[in-house]
């Protein structure tokens, strides 16, 4: 299943996962989002969105390996992907039917978000193959 990592550029950008090119993604205290990350498997899909004055889904992940070993506490490791063509802002999210029911939009300062797969295709520009 794809998913959704917001992040403060100002913090943690996706530069810096670039530069790095894994992470251990925590410090996420939400109990839906943490659920999310539980959830997670290795070879998920992830979209990076940038918050504060970014407001937009920049580029491409995906999990590596997850750590439920403590369970209030997972450890989702990340490999970094490519950037996006063209980064989709939280405008054109807001205005796609496609995240009407969405949490993404629904639950603001959800860090950790499901995506269906158009959800996916439509941030990442990736076409349904045939």
């Amino acid at each position: 299943m794809p998913y959704l990592l917001k992040t403060e550029p100002s913090e943690y950008s996706f530069a810096d996962l670039e530069r790095e090119k894994e992470t251990v993604w925590d410090g996420v205290s939400n109990p839906v989002a943490l659920r999310n990350m539980r959830a997670m498997e290795p070879g998920d899909s992830l979209v990076i969105y940038e918050t504060g004055g970014v407001k937009s889904a920049v580029a491409t992940a995906s999990v590596a390996s997850v750590d439920l070993s403590e369970p209030r506490n997972p450890r989702v490791r990340i490999k970094a992907g490519k950037a996006l063509a063209r980064p989709v802002t939280l405008a054109e999210i807001k205005s796609s039917s496609l995240f009407q029911d969405s949490p993404l939009v629904r639950q603001g300062r959800l860090s950790v978000v499901p995506l269906s797969d158009e959800q996916h295709r439509f941030l990442t520009g990736v076409k349904k193959k045939a």
